[in-house]
């Protein structure tokens, strides 16, 4: 009887370990299972700066943001195509649709970001001078900054594009340079560092900022408040209604981050979602 009773309060024990392990186990994944996280990409300078502000505030709401940063445009859509990321904040719309012609990649566009207006630098030419006959001109030798830049060289009327070209301008779309205008196309991150062997470079700005320049002060022309080029958060076409993209757009596009830019930035990055 003795015996038994001990084998039968062993079973219960045992049995007791059983369903504690079990519920452990559970708890463990379920968890997991509610846990929130997003993997982000960004290119190195203001988007980073932006992101590490975004993952403090999307922290008090419950999303986890890791901020994976590159040092150029292709990679982070590279990343993001092949599963690497869950959303990239580095690009225009523009880009964007040049990527997906050329790449076939099933990317869209799920929220506006901020501004960076494109503007030109010199260490030779103050602003209000004229650029010498002859003179070279760094410009990005990606097709959709590339084009930018020369809309912005058009805009100052210092060469004439093609009608209609729009961003896919190239540099055989120009039908006149009357100062013979030498161009020079460069690594979009790289042209800051050569602007001394140039005598005009036409600079994005989160390149330009992440050097120390400004461009509502340290350019010698810039664009204009109505351009186009805003900037969006991008993810996969099967992530575009993801919870934790919608959590991570309303931390982003917050009054919280809205001001962090404004007073971070000073004027030279402006929110893309305010229309302001």
């Amino acid at each position: 009887m003795k015996k038994s009773i001990s084998i039968l309060a062993t079973g219960l024990l045992l049995a007791a370990f059983a369903v504690a392990g079990c519920g452990g186990s559970d708890k463990k994944a379920e968890e997991k299972k509610t846990e929130q996280t997003l993997k982000v990409g960004v290119t190195a300078g203001p988007h980073a700066e932006i992101l590490d502000n975004v993952k403090k505030i999307a922290a008090k709401q419950g999303l986890k943001v890791e901020v994976v940063e590159f040092n150029d445009y292709i990679q982070p859509n590279v990343a993001l195509f092949q599963g690497e990321l869950d959303l990239n904040s580095m690009q225009h719309r523009p880009y964007l649709d040049n990527t997906v012609k050329d790449r076939k990649y099933d990317l869209v566009e799920v929220a506006k970001s901020v501004n960076f207006p494109m503007a030109a630098y010199s260490q030779k030419i103050k602003k209000g001078e004229t650029i010498p006959d002859g003179a070279t001109i760094g410009i990005p030798n990606d097709p959709t900054n590339g084009g930018r830049a020369l809309l912005l060289l058009a805009a100052q009327k210092l060469i004439t594009l093609k009608d209609g070209i729009g961003v896919r301008a190239t540099l055989e779309d120009i039908t006149a340079n009357p100062h013979k205008f030498q161009f020079k196309e460069l690594d979009a991150a790289i042209i800051p560092r050569s602007l001394s062997d140039l005598d005009v470079a036409v600079i994005n700005t989160n390149y330009a900022i992440a050097t120390g320049m400004n461009p509502v002060k340290d350019s010698i022309f810039i664009e204009s408040a109505e351009s186009p080029f805003v900037n969006i958060l991008v993810t996969k076409e099967k992530m575009k209604d993801d919870p934790r993209v919608k959590a991570f757009i309303k931390a982003y596009q917050s009054d919280e981050n809205a001001k962090f830019i404004a007073d971070h930035f000073k004027g030279s990055v402006t929110p893309g979602w305010t229309n302001k």
